[in-house]
């Protein structure tokens, strides 16, 4: 890839993994719209290990806790508030990840079309302005349970379907049952840790298994700019969270939508 395909596809990664707006919708427009080769399995490694890296470093001090409280109170055969929150988090990762290997194959085969991330994008930027508008926003991320954790992450597994955004849907359910904007955002944040971990691992293996040669240069970039770019996103998103709403991402996501349908038409 030449230089400025690296930078772009780095910084469109970076933001578009955590902003409920569809990192699939993106990640098709360059090679639609300008025509660009795909960027191969390497770089896709890159860029998830570079995210992994962004969202682990921001909320290290919550990692770092949770994992402590996890393994003291698993040790001991009891849930206090910490660990259970990180019992949460795995409870919400089984559906998604048992969705991923039941109907991989249906996914890659019919999903992956353009009309379909263009109607996914559009449909699910709407249910996310519907949760936004009619949710009650009272409960914080203390008041998880794994009645939440289950829907959440039933809700999650719908991600692999193209254009929905894993981000988006996973706050859209957390809003459905009464959670606040920021613990909304705060628990899909989590959430991702060890789903993107376990997709970055996958591609690692699927990549050794090809024995491609490496661009380390393509690597080391897309790496260091997709983590930069998403701590940005993860600190700004939060910071004006409850200033802005979600309503600027649902009509962002509309437009993004209508140009695909565009595009297609």
């Amino acid at each position: 890839m030449e230089l400025w395909h690296i930078i772009v596809l780095s910084i469109i990664q970076g933001l578009t993994e955590f902003l409920p707006i569809s990192s699939s919708a993106h990640l098709i427009l360059p090679s639609q719209l300008l025509g660009w080769p795909d960027q191969g399995l390497a770089f896709d490694v890159a860029v998830h290990v570079g995210t992994l890296a962004a969202v682990v470093w921001y909320f290290r001090q919550d990692v770092w806790r949770l994992a402590g409280h996890w393994l003291g109170d698993t040790a001991r055969g009891r849930i206090g508030a910490d660990s259970g929150l990180a019992w949460a988090i795995i409870v919400a990762t089984i559906p998604a990840g048992l969705a991923g290997i039941l109907f991989e194959g249906l996914i890659e085969s019919q999903l992956r079309s353009g009309l379909v991330i263009a109607a996914s994008t559009i449909g699910f930027g709407l249910v996310l302005w519907w949760s936004d508008a009619i949710g009650r926003r009272q409960r914080g991320i203390e008041s998880l349970r794994w009645r939440d954790a289950v829907i959440i992450g039933l809700a999650q597994a719908l991600a692999l379907i193209p254009g929905t955004s894993r981000s988006g849907i996973t706050m859209t359910a957390a809003l459905f049952l009464g959670f606040g904007r920021d613990a909304a955002a705060r628990f899909s944040f989590l959430l991702s840790i060890p789903l993107i971990a376990a997709a970055g691992m996958l591609k690692t293996v699927e990549l050794i298994g090809q024995g491609e040669g490496a661009d380390w240069l393509s690597i080391g970039l897309g790496t260091a700019l997709s983590f930069v770019s998403a701590v940005l996103c993860i600190h700004l998103f939060l910071k004006f969270l409850e200033r802005l709403g979600l309503l600027p991402y649902v009509i962002y996501r509309l437009l993004l939508g209508g140009l695909l349908l565009l595009m297609l038409w």
